[in-house]
């Protein structure tokens, strides 16, 4: 594959699943750093800062560092920043990422429920166990009296080692349309998050190749933005998932292993 000169790469699904390195994926990215090749990790992962994710796969052997990662939760931050800036913000998410929402002001759940000033906005995080009735419903109503919403994500699910877990996007269509809203989405598929990936590594968009296993965000997303995309069969991967796609991955991959042979790197 020629004219290639940055990689982008989704972690949970293509480098590991349950935060434990998939085979071949260590060597993999230590050819691409061989080669030179500009790279980003580009996550929507939201249970972890961008501090814990360096340090989780530095842990599994990978080379990367806090400035090699571009997260859901940081988009985020940087998209209420410009947009809501001084909104009182209700965070609904499953982990711990509030160091990388600098700048957001957020409020506890039952905010307004005793006289004082509700949330601006409601933002939704990864899917678990606080996504609960009682936290769905304070979000609906919040909505009802005018929050806005936003979503890191809308990702339908993911796996881990027990096998596939609900994420966001099972319970988000439901909200909006009982609310009449529509999440502003800042994280993958969002066009703005691919731009911010683009812009950190200063790449153009037909040098960069996309690397991830959920077709619709990760891979189908990169190419209506320019880039060339790289579906790998592993993680969330499912073949009916692929048949029943609205487009076709530019490359196919069994693997992450298999990326630096397609882009015909030197061997180990």
């Amino acid at each position: 594959m020629e004219g290639i000169g940055a990689v982008l790469i989704d972690i949970d699904g293509v480098l590991t699943v349950s935060w434990k390195a998939l085979p071949g994926a260590v060597a993999a990215m230590e050819r691409l750093r061989a080669a030179g090749l500009p790279l980003l990790l580009v996550t929507n992962t939201t249970s972890r800062t961008r501090a814990g994710v360096a340090g989780r796969l530095a842990r599994e052997g990978f080379l990367v560092g806090v400035d090699d990662i571009l997260t859901a939760p940081a988009a985020t931050a940087a998209y209420l920043r410009a947009h809501h800036p001084d909104a009182r913000c209700l965070l609904i998410n499953s982990g711990e990422v509030r160091a990388d929402l600098e700048g957001v002001e957020l409020v506890e759940e039952g905010a307004g429920a005793a006289g004082g000033a509700a949330p601006d906005v409601v933002v939704f995080g990864g899917a678990g166990e606080e996504f609960s009735y009682p936290a769905l419903n304070a979000a609906f109503r919040h909505l009802q009296r005018g929050a806005r919403l936003v979503a890191m994500h809308r990702n339908l699910y993911w796996r881990t080692a027990d096998g596939f877990d609900l994420d966001t996007g099972a319970f988000l269509p439901g909200l909006e349309r009982a609310a009449g809203v529509e999440a502003v989405v800042t994280g993958k598929p969002a066009e703005a998050f691919f731009a911010t990936a683009l812009a950190h590594l200063g790449a153009p968009a037909s040098e960069t190749l996309m690397v991830g296993d959920d077709i619709e965000s990760d891979v189908l997303a990169a190419q209506r933005c320019g880039l060339t995309g790289v579906l790998v069969k592993t993680g969330k991967y499912l073949p009916e998932t692929h048949r029943a796609a609205t487009g076709t991955p530019d490359r196919v991959l069994d693997s992450f292993a298999d990326l630096p042979d397609l882009l015909g790197l030197p061997g180990p």
